[in-house]
């Protein structure tokens, strides 16, 4: 994935152009004093007055947003009919600051208008607004309207129903079924005052003053208090994500596995990051659950322990070195060998041609030496400027780093960042023709995106090959909220074809030595029941170690109330059918509030 950072910058910077582009435009106006709140809902995603005028739709505030580029105020009918799909809440846009205070009963002329989060193009439900308002304050110090509560008894155990195929999957058009599926049932409140109670931390709060709960502690439980994700049709109905009306300064700082205890309630809005979004008023207290950082075994004399971590823009400049390594030496137990994802150049997101990365490398190295750890030696291939993706100008890389009192490296020339490294036969076993080396530089499958970096080790007499790799991120998938049900996943198309380059070379290794020992590791951004992976593991050539693991605990990744698998380690026959490795996935990021990386390392022991 990329980082949270990159991807809120991104969006962000184009929020002003989204609104223009997603709000529908005045056609016709609507019979005045006639229009409440539910007649502009409507029974679908798309309100059955998009566009048109109305006048005097009366409600009371229950919310008001002073702040960012969606300033405006919620306001709810008292008087709701008795249709469970219309909801009888809505947002009122005014751009500026709202003159209005909760519990004023106003009555509001504008445009009905549907806006999109993102913009069109991103796939995201619609949220229906009263836009360019006339507001009249009739009376102030009105009770607000009772919250509905959200709760394991009202949100159904289905996430959506399938698209309407003559609408390209779109869910718009299809009436409401707020008792058969979760979207439908958020979508029946949307707008409307809403609680929650006593709700378990799924995702840990953000730098955004976000964080999702579930209000189904049971589904898919980890043992560590998330819920993993764990097919597609498993989207975690429960979780529902949690914003702020107030002070971002007084959100709470809560890790997965915490509660939030008592009543938190506010409007229910839809927010781009993330859909459906209590946007709360009332917040309730964290009651800390006492997640700990875990740390892994120390492997054996005999075995040989391998590990990846995305480190996640890592460059000289960062304050996070000391981190870094207190977490190799301390929770991974200084792995004989560590493929690192995700470092910088020297002068990281500087743009001025730059790609070596020695001092950055250095530079952690030094702070393993100095957190009690080995002195590592380490490989890698510098990229071509501004050819691998990532933050422009950062140049990132995969790098191996190896405790040589343990393992040894073998080097051979004529691996640079544009040449194929192949595979040759010496004495009946599998050489690669360039350590470190690059698979397929030029190939399609790696344009814009980070190169395999394949390397050959030795262990106590026994040769280990591993690939280390960062496949193209997910962006510009369709969310799991998307109007497009199922959603569609762009970003695949280019992953199956890195998967086939390495299932390619790794059959290559195995076609010249049958028995070979190799490993495939790295961030492959997809899941391990996801084509993705099936590509990587085709024929039998390599199988995802993970998969070792009680479904519970299978997960690297915290993504909007799910955990789930980005990270993966997969091992060829040899490896799998001795039956003598291990396999952790060390929780020490993702589930925590003050990460130093959104990924868990993984680490696998083995004896070749």
């Amino acid at each position: 994935m990329p980082s949270r950072k990159t991807v809120r910058i991104a969006a962000l910077t184009v929020v002003a152009a989204c609104s223009a582009a997603s709000a529908l435009v005045v056609t016709s106006t609507a019979q005045a004093g006639t229009v409440r709140i539910h007649d502009v809902q409507g029974t679908t995603r798309i309100s059955p007055l998009a566009g048109q005028q109305v006048t005097d739709v009366a409600g009371i505030v229950t919310g008001v947003r002073t702040y960012g580029s969606s300033r405006g105020f919620w306001m709810q009918d008292t008087e709701p009919d008795d249709n469970p799909a219309t909801s009888e809440g809505i947002f009122v846009f005014t751009s500026s600051t709202p003159k209005v205070a909760v519990g004023d009963a106003v009555t509001v002329s504008g445009t009905v208008a549907e806006y999109v989060p993102g913009g069109t193009s991103s796939g995201n439900q619609s949220l229906t607004q009263i836009s360019r308002p006339t507001v009249t304050v009739v009376s102030s110090g009105n009770a607000v309207p009772a919250a509905t509560v959200i709760d394991a008894e009202s949100v159904p155990d289905a996430y959506t129903p399938n698209g309407d195929t003559a609408a390209n999957g779109s869910v718009n058009g299809l009436t409401l079924e707020p008792t058969k599926y979760a979207l439908d049932y958020y979508e029946s409140l949307e707008g409307m005052n809403v609680q929650v109670a006593d709700t378990r931390v799924v995702t840990a709060t953000d730098p955004y003053a976000e964080l999702w709960v579930t209000v189904k502690p049971g589904e898919n439980a980890t043992r560590r208090g998330g819920s993993v994700y764990g097919s597609y049709t498993s989207q975690n109905t429960g979780r529902l994500q949690l914003q702020s009306l107030g002070a971002a300064a007084d959100f709470p700082k809560a890790n997965v596995g915490d509660t939030l205890k008592g009543t938190t309630a506010g409007p229910l809005d839809y927010s781009q990051f993330g859909g459906y979004t209590l946007v709360a008023d009332q917040l309730g207290t964290i009651e800390q659950g006492g997640l700990k950082r875990e740390t892994t075994r120390k492997q054996g004399q005999g075995e040989l322990a391998v590990a990846t971590y995305n480190v996640e823009n890592l460059d000289p400049s960062d304050d996070t070195f000391a981190d870094h390594a207190h977490a190799i030496v301390s929770n991974l137990q200084s792995p004989d060998i560590v493929a690192l994802e995700e470092i910088q150049d020297n002068n990281g997101a500087t743009n001025d041609g730059t790609v070596a990365a020695d001092q950055t490398v250095k530079k952690l190295i030094e702070a393993i030496a100095a957190a009690g750890g080995p002195t590592y030696d380490w490989r890698s291939v510098d990229p071509v400027d501004l050819a691998d993706g990532g933050e422009p100008g950062g140049n990132i890389r995969q790098v191996f780093l190896f405790n040589p009192a343990r393992v040894s490296f073998t080097d051979r020339a004529g691996g640079d960042a544009t040449t194929a490294v192949g595979v040759t036969k010496v004495h009946g076993k599998a050489q690669l023709t360039a350590s470190p080396g690059r698979i397929d530089p030029a190939g399609d499958a790696w344009k814009n995106s980070r190169k395999p970096l394949v390397g050959e080790f030795t262990f106590r007499g026994r040769t280990v090959f591993l690939i280390a790799n960062h496949f193209a991120s997910k962006g510009g998938d369709q969310a799991l909220h998307s109007q497009y049900q199922p959603p569609k996943r762009s970003s695949e198309t280019q992953r199956h074809l890195q998967a086939t380059a390495v299932n390619t070379f790794v059959k290559k290794i195995l076609a010249t030595q049958k028995d070979a020992d190799v490993i495939a590791l790295g961030d492959i951004n997809d899941f391990e029941f996801s084509d993705t992976v099936r590509l990587l593991e085709d024929d039998g050539a390599l199988w995802s170690a993970i998969k070792s693991l009680p479904k519970s605990e299978r997960y690297t990744y915290d993504y909007q109330g799910n955990s789930q698998v980005l990270d993966q380690i997969l091992i060829s026959p040899s490896i799998r059918r001795s039956a003598e490795f291990t396999y952790d996935s060390v929780h020490i990021n993702s589930e925590f509030h003050d990460q130093i990386s959104d990924h868990d390392p993984q680490v696998l022991r083995l004896r070749p």
